[in-house]
């Protein structure tokens, strides 16, 4: 008996498939697909979430020095004349930054491996480049879905049957974050 559904497809669409259900799972916190799919993309989803509980405090906070450009209320860089060319002024900025520790940086790569990056571009703008932003979901894992299921132990997920689908009858289900 295998350990895993098949799903009909070569293991590499399989693997790119439950990839990009885990992916909009935790972007969007749930979705709609068939019920073997769901319950392959809640194996998977539940060791990211529960890698992210373990990991969620694992990390110091440093305080380092940065050195940015100065600006003008425009946005555009202060220059001086040094020695007859353009330099750039630049300033001393204090920044606390997390730190991880090896374990979560570790746990971090681990979820890299499964997670699909994601692009959100507003609506206003749909369709240019230039305003599209990266989402981290390694770092809404770690801090806003880790702190609300930290007390719990296992089931972060809930399959809910809504009826055959229209087209070729297969059981349809949504897969939700409790």
């Amino acid at each position: 008996m295998a350990g895993y559904r098949k799903l009909g497809r070569t293991s590499s669409q399989r693997k790119a498939l439950l990839r990009n259900q885990v992916t909009n799972l935790i972007y969007h916190g749930k979705i709609r697909t068939t019920e073997s799919k769901a319950k392959e993309v809640r194996k998977i989803a539940e060791k990211v979430i529960a890698l992210s509980i373990k990991e969620k405090d694992n990390y110091e906070t440093v305080t380092v020095t940065q050195k940015v450009p100065k600006k003008t209320a425009d946005g555009k860089r202060v220059k001086t004349v040094v020695d007859g060319k353009k330099v750039t002024e630049f300033e001393n900025i204090e920044k606390t930054i997390k730190k991880d520790s090896a374990s979560r940086l570790h746990a971090r790569r681990q979820m890299l491996k499964v997670l699909y990056p994601v692009k959100e571009e507003p609506v206003k703008n749909a369709g240019k480049k230039a305003n599209t932003k990266q989402v981290n979901l390694i770092d809404k894992l770690f801090d806003e879905i880790a702190p609300k299921y930290s007390d719990r132990n296992g089931g972060y997920t809930r399959i809910i049957k809504i009826g055959p689908r229209k087209g070729d009858g297969a059981e349809e289900v949504i897969i939700e974050l409790v």
